[in-house]
Parts: C-alpha cells; sequence; structure tokens
C-alpha cells in the first residue's frame, strides 16, 4: 500500500464535465501547503480553458477534515530558515485565493468536518460550498499568533455586524446551521448525497436546481442564540472598549463574558490588536485589496516571535503555554500594530485586476 508520504497531496481526476480536485493529506487534516498551493494554482487555468470541463469540486480524503489550515509546522520551520521563501509561500496562498476568487467556471465544495484557516480559503470563493452534517469552520488563527487571513477579513466584515469581528477575535466555531443562516455555505447537504451529486455533475446536469432540491434548511444554531450577548459587547468601535464591557460583565456574573474573556486571554494580544484593526479596515476594501493587506500583516508576523512561539504551543511541544510578547493587551506600544501595516515597498504582493484576471481567461 501507498504511504501518505508518497501519495499526491492533491488528486486530480476527471470524470466526463467535471474535474475533482481532492484534499489528500487525512493524517495532517489536510493542512494546506505551498505544494498543494501551487499544484492547484497551475491546474485551475487549465480547467478554465477546456471547453468540455463544465464544472470543478473541491473534495477530502479525509473523514474529518476538508482542510483544517495551513501547514503552519512547515510554514515556520521554513521562516527559520530562508525567510523569504516562507513569504514567498503565503504570496502563493493568497494569489491561489484570488485565482478562486476570479475563477470563470462553477467550483462546488464538498466539506464535511474540519474547514478551518487555509480551508476557509479554499471554499469562500467557491460558487457552492456544501456543508456536511459534520461541517465545523473557524478562523482560530488569533490563538497562534496570526491573524484571520487568505481574504476572509472581507467575508467576516460584511456579516451582520459585530459577528464577523467577533468569530475573527474569538475564533470560535461554528457549526452549518449558523454558516446557513451567515451566508457562509449555500446548501446543507448530507455526506450520504456526495457521490450522486458527483455522478451528476459528471453528467453537466445544471448544478443549481440539483443542489437546491437537496438542501435541508437549518433550525437556530448556537451562535444565533448568542447574538444579543454578541451585539452588547463586540458593537464598540475598538478592543480596548470591548474588552473593558466584557471585564465588566464578567465582574456582575456573565458566564458568557467570563468564558469569552478566558477565551481571549489565551490569544496572542498582538494578534487581537491586528486583527480588529483589519477587519475593521476591510469594511471598505475589496476581496483583492483585502488580499495585498492580508500579505502586509503576514510578512511582518513571519517576523515577530508571536507566531513562532503559538505553533510551538499548541502543534510542536503542545504544552499549550504561549509566552507572549507582549503578554497583555495593555503592554502593546502605540506604534506596534501601526508596523504590521506598513506597505512592504518591493516586496509588496501583486494580484492582477479582475479584468486582467479575466483577460488571462482563469
Amino acid at each position: 500500500m501507498t504511504s501518505e508520504a508518497q501519495s499526491p497531496k492533491i488528486v486530480f481526476d476527471r470524470s466526463q464535465a467535471l474535474r475533482m480536485c481532492t484534499f489528500n493529506r487525512p493524517r495532517a487534516l489536510n493542512a494546506l501547503d505551498d505544494e498543494m498551493c501551487r499544484a492547484l494554482s497551475d491546474e485551475l487555468p487549465r480547467v478554465a480553458r477546456n471547453p468540455d470541463i463544465y464544472i470543478v469540486a473541491l473534495l477530502s480524503s479525509s473523514p474529518k477534515a476538508f482542510c483544517a489550515g495551513g501547514d503552519v509546522v512547515a510554514l515556520t520551520s521554513e521562516a527559520k530558515s530562508d525567510l523569504q521563501n516562507a513569504k514567498t509561500w503565503m504570496r502563493n496562498e493568497y494569489k491561489l485565493d484570488w485565482l478562486l476568487e476570479c475563477f470563470s467556471k462553477p467550483t462546488v465544495s464538498f466539506i464535511n468536518g474540519l474547514c478551518m484557516g487555509s480551508g476557509a480559503g479554499l471554499t469562500t470563493y467557491n460558487t457552492h460550498r456544501i456543508a456536511g452534517e459534520n461541517y465545523k469552520w473557524a478562523m482560530p488563527e488569533a490563538k497562534i499568533g496570526l491573524f484571520p487571513d487568505v481574504g476572509i477579513a472581507h467575508a467576516l466584515a460584511r456579516l451582520p455586524w459585530p459577528i464577523g469581528l467577533y468569530l475573527g477575535l474569538t475564533g470560535r466555531t461554528i457549526t452549518r446551521d449558523d454558516a446557513q443562516w451567515l451566508g457562509l455555505v449555500t446548501h446543507c447537504i448530507g455526506a450520504a448525497h456526495f457521490a450522486d451529486i458527483l455522478v451528476k455533475l459528471a453528467d453537466a446536469e445544471p448544478v443549481d436546481p440539483m443542489l437546491d432540491g437537496l438542501n435541508e434548511i437549518q433550525g437556530e444554531g448556537a451562535l444565533q442564540k448568542d447574538i444579543g450577548f454578541i451585539r452588547d459587547h463586540f458593537s464598540y468601535p475598538v478592543l480596548t472598549d470591548i474588552l473593558r464591557s466584557l471585564a465588566k460583565a464578567e465582574t456582575a456574573g456573565c458566564d458568557w463574558a467570563r468564558e469569552t474573556l478566558a477565551g481571549l486571554r489565551k490569544s496572542s494580544p498582538t494578534s487581537l490588536a491586528i486583527t480588529d484593526r483589519h477587519i475593521r479596515n476591510a469594511l471598505t476594501l475589496d476581496i483583492r485589496e483585502t488580499l495585498i493587506e492580508d500579505y502586509r500583516i503576514a510578512a511582518r508576523c513571519l517576523e515577530a516571535p508571536d507566531f513562532f512561539e503559538g505553533v510551538r504551543a499548541a502543534l510542536r511541544d503542545k504544552d499549550g503555554a504561549p509566552k507572549w510578547a507582549p503578554e497583555a493587551f495593555e503592554d502593546i506600544a502605540p506604534d506596534a500594530v501601526n508596523r504590521y501595516f506598513v506597505p512592504p515597498g518591493e516586496d509588496e504582493l501583486e494580484l492582477p485586476t479582475r479584468v486582467e484576471m479575466q483577460a488571462a481567461r482563469v
């Protein structure tokens, strides 16, 4: 039997009018690395220019995850040995996200498990996003000293305010009922139907009426039940006031505020400040501009200690005890956050305009 190390990390298959791209790192929960980004970036333009292919499906070989995030262990290792190459990895991923956003053919992601970080980037720009019964979505990057990147700040900023800000800061996991309510998925369909859907897509059956006929309307999710708390505490215009409001409610005996604050206190203070500013900035940015700002911030994170410390504590040593620098939100220097948003000059991420992408027939 071929080992996972020898198997392709993405398996590309063709079935009549359907091109299937299956993420194939089940032991790593399909953690996205640079090799996978480049493979998908090379494949999609070929598909776009093939008149015999009607639609693309993004799939997973893992029953546990669609994609649990980027391969941050590999990324931080690369950054220690070759910082510029690690930055290139980030540029390649954001270019892939922009390619998916501009891609000219229908794309369906079949999500029945973890969809976090880079996984959210792979699916958010698809025309159709199917959530199976085990769907779980989150952007928990602040917990490892990073921030919600891959253009997701654009989507978070456009959710009913301040839900997206809350999800970005807390990294809370939501299930498909809340994802359907927020529009993060287009359809909720049991995984038992996935194989039959693929057969019909291969026959070029129109995707919209087929998926609409299988869609399962969901009830009220846990996030919806907390909307009052979220609005009360996360509607403030600055992060300092959000934290102060939660602390006041915690003192008054509010369990929700206590649990929320406890979670925020485990995250990098600098990452929380960056996340807050980035999502607010995204209110006035388009997706392309958001991805460019993503790269500015990510490049700085690769030069700072918190990302490496967060990955160490969560994924290398797994002691769950990161030593953030600084350790408290109140200790962040006034200009410390600003430097993450400064354009890097010649190192800026260059993305073609949408018109240029369309002219390139992708």
